[in-house]
């Protein structure tokens, strides 16, 4: 009898990563607003591969809405499809889930998530997580209200749809003062594009303008692509509301120090995009350099970990004198899944996507630069295929603090006991991933390749707390569940 095919993944390196949150985007002002969103989303397209939707109004059809599974590449290009969402008011969102349904995947969950009240209908595309929706969710079916999704955005719809406030914006204050957690919100009534910002400016927001349109995008890598000028970024705690008469700025939140996400400029933005006025490459850049002065070794080569240990892995090169080389080349042409039913070639899987230039590595001295360790499997999976194409020893330099807390402001992390870093010292893991040496930046490093300044240990001026187990906003749902904070 021959077994049905399985599906492989051929992201295998990716799988041991922190998965990006989500993405959102928005327009207002030009014509076909829906396309100028599926050219963002699809620059937004690292920060959420599982699924996509977008949400136009035009005033002779009303809202319309469309979701899909998968990339936008797949989905939103075709023209029959864009003809469904006419308007010159759109807005959307990429998706890694997670909240909501772990490892079961709903067309309910995709954003933007639609709702009609009695002023006129309303949709909302959300990067980051709140941290304490169950208890609202369980207050508000209390009350009454019943959910059409497992996700922790929709909560902000019915707490929304229960506000005594007379317009959309403003119940919409009114629905997140009441929540806890991390929120970047693109949201769109029939006449506004609205924007904003958690207090403590977790996750990012930027502004754009292009021609008399304006737009909103995680990343200014997403207004490059359509041709939009960046602005400025919507501040912590802000919120803009825009109209063909400009842009309104609000602060409905009590103020607080900014607590933006330090793994930004790591990993999860784009190495094109701007963030604090920072070029994101510039910053993985100088984290290889401060790398280099902390953690130095002798060796022949200095080798990314592609793509994203590419910036980090230059600048070690630079600051070291050691040459650079891609030791490692990844194949740009492999898709999500590779459907395969024999156990032996699944378990080339890895191979599928990356592959060692053994001309290159062969009797060399071999440091990899890469930009985390999370459970460790990819990097011993890499370290025995450069060991395999013949170098003489294998060195990890790993462009971040050891990750031993997981994440709860909108990023996918494994549970604390799952994180290699949680139980085991530098020297154990080491060991455990079979290199001749490995070290991590340290915290202070990062700041100062960041920020230009050691972190401050009584108001750290970013959310580092995979790193430091310091969470800026309690995560009481968690806490519910038996999660132990530091000091507890």
């Amino acid at each position: 009898m021959t077994s049905a095919p399985v599906a492989l993944s051929t992201n295998p390196f990716d799988d041991d990563k922190l998965h990006e949150e989500c993405g959102v985007y928005g327009v207002i002002g030009l014509k076909d607003a829906a396309n100028f969103v599926a050219l963002g989303l699809h620059a937004l397209q690292h920060r959420g591969q599982e699924a996509g939707g977008i949400t136009a109004y035009a005033p002779e059809v009303g809202f319309s809405n469309v979701r899909r599974f998968g990339y936008v590449r797949d989905n939103f290009t075709k023209a029959s499809l864009m003809e469904t969402l006419p308007g010159e008011l759109s807005i959307g969102h990429v998706r890694y889930s997670t909240s909501g349904s772990k490892g079961v995947s709903q067309i309910r969950d995709v954003q933007p998530l639609f709702a009609e009240f009695a002023m006129g209908g309303c949709a909302i595309a959300h990067n980051g997580n709140i941290t304490n929706a169950e208890a609202l969710r369980k207050e508000l079916i209390e009350r009454g209200s019943i959910f059409q999704s497992s996700s922790d955005s929709e909560c902000i719809v019915h707490l929304m749809a229960r506000s005594i406030q007379k317009n959309i914006p403003e119940r919409l204050k009114d629905a997140l003062r009441r929540v806890e957690g991390a929120f970047s919100i693109v949201a769109m009534t029939r006449t506004k594009l609205i924007g904003v910002r958690d207090a403590l400016g977790v996750r990012p927001l930027m502004l754009g303008r292009i021609g008399d349109g304006w737009v909103l995008s995680s990343e200014t890598c997403a207004l490059d692509i359509i041709g939009a000028d960046f602005v400025r970024e919507v501040e912590p705690g802000e919120m803009v509301v825009i109209t063909k008469d400009g842009v309104e700025s609000v602060f409905p939140f009590h103020k607080a120090p900014s607590r933006f996400c330090i793994f930004e400029h790591v990993y999860f933005s784009r190495p094109d995009s701007i963030i604090g006025g920072q070029s994101v490459y510039e910053t993985r850049r100088r984290i290889g350099e401060e790398l280099a002065r902390e953690a130095p070794v002798e060796a022949d080569l200095v080798c990314p970990v592609p793509d994203s240990g590419t910036p980090a892995a230059i600048g070690f090169s630079q600051e070291s004198g050691i040459p650079y080389a891609m030791g490692i080349i990844r194949n740009q042409y492999v898709g999500r899944t590779f459907i395969e039913p024999t156990e032996q070639i699944r378990n080339m899987g890895v191979r599928l996507k990356l592959n060692v230039n053994r001309a290159l590595i062969r009797d060399k001295r071999v440091i990899l630069v890469d930009d985390s360790v999370v459970r460790g499997t990819t990097s011993r999976k890499i370290k025995e295929m450069i060991l395999d194409a013949g170098a003489k020893e294998v060195h990890f330099r790993i462009a971040s603090p050891p990750t031993q807390w997981p994440c709860f402001y909108g990023v996918d992390t494994p549970d604390r006991d799952k994180l290699l870093a949680s139980g085991m010292t530098e020297e154990q893991m080491r060991k455990h991933l079979g290199v001749d040496s490995l070290r991590f930046i340290s915290l202070d490093g990062l700041y100062r390749a960041v920020g230009g300044a050691a972190r401050d240990a009584k108001q750290p001026q970013y959310c580092d707390a995979c790193f430091s187990g310091d969470y800026p906003v309690r995560p009481m749902d968690k806490i519910e569940h038996g999660f132990k904070l530091k000091d507890e």
